[in-house]
């Protein structure tokens, strides 16, 4: 069985030792980008090799980009395979943070043309929860090579939103909490408030009270409550720097609504240009 969405960490447990099994630890912070890393030597699910969000899956930030740019794909798939990542890996990421960051690299791989690739339902929490171990091992992993066969359909520069957006053929879903989209909280970005016509879906309403996801129904029902008639393919997801909005996309994608798309520089790289419309409220 193929796993493209979730997977529990019992189901993980039981296909851990096999070879073509790759675990990838995601953790993250955004105050502490060393914080990751730390956790990661500090104990992890046996096997699991470390991708850091700054160094592995975003390239350097430019004067026009956001905080978080698209990876030089060619490197990210020669990592891959330097992870042990083949063409029929079922590969399994998580992080600490109900998949916030997991889902960053769960989108790079399918945008790459791998689907066996699922975030770790509830991740590290619930393994331990579930009294399963961790070490402090670091693995070995067997060098392999990863073709990539890139889909760049799959995210939309800041022109094409705009556009999108004007023509009104596109639905922007903003994965920022309420007090960021509305401008009345900005932590991180110089400027706050969010795309003109955007609509504010906040992850962690993907999330039961365990940090696990709802059931495929329930998102289903509240993504359609959101987008209404509007096809799954006219949705693009986004939030402060293009990694959280991945987790809509996953939360979609799993609720049965195929085909939305990620706008990648999302709001840190939207505010760079002065020209660019900015509301509050």
């Amino acid at each position: 069985m193929a796993y493209s969405t979730i997977i529990s960490a019992q189901a993980l447990a039981e296909h851990l030792d096999q070879k073509d099994w790759v675990v990838i630890d995601c953790r993250f912070s955004l105050a502490d980008n060393t914080a990751g890393r730390k956790a990661y030597r500090q104990g992890h699910i046996p096997g699991a090799r470390y991708a850091d969000l700054n160094l592995d899956l975003s390239a350097p930030v430019k004067s026009y980009t956001g905080r978080h740019p698209l990876p030089d794909f060619t490197l990210l798939s020669q990592k891959l395979g330097a992870w042990g990542v083949g063409n029929r890996s079922q590969v399994v990421v998580y992080d600490d943070a109900g998949g916030a960051f997991a889902g960053r690299l769960w989108w790079l791989l399918r945008s790459l043309g791998h689907q066996q690739v699922a975030v770790l339902d509830g991740g590290i929490r619930q393994w331990q929860q579930h009294g399963l171990a961790l070490t402090t091992t670091l693995p070995k992993p067997v060098k392999t090579q990863f073709r990539s066969y890139l889909d760049n359909r799959q995210w939309l520069s800041a022109n094409q939103v705009e556009d999108g957006l004007a023509a009104d053929k596109i639905v922007l879903v903003d994965a920022r909490t309420p007090e960021r989209f509305a401008g009345r909280q900005e932590p991180i970005d110089p400027v706050a408030g969010h795309v003109p016509k955007a609509l504010n879906r906040p992850l962690q309403l993907n999330l039961n009270q365990q940090g696990r996801f709802l059931a495929p129904k329930q998102l289903r029902e509240q993504f359609l409550s959101l987008i209404g008639t509007i096809a799954p393919e006219q949705v693009v997801h986004m939030c402060g720097s293009g990694v959280t909005g991945c987790h809509n996309l996953l939360a979609m994608e799993l609720a049965g609504l195929t085909g939305s798309r990620l706008y990648a520089g999302s709001w840190s790289e939207w505010i760079t240009n002065r020209n660019r419309g900015v509301s509050r409220e």
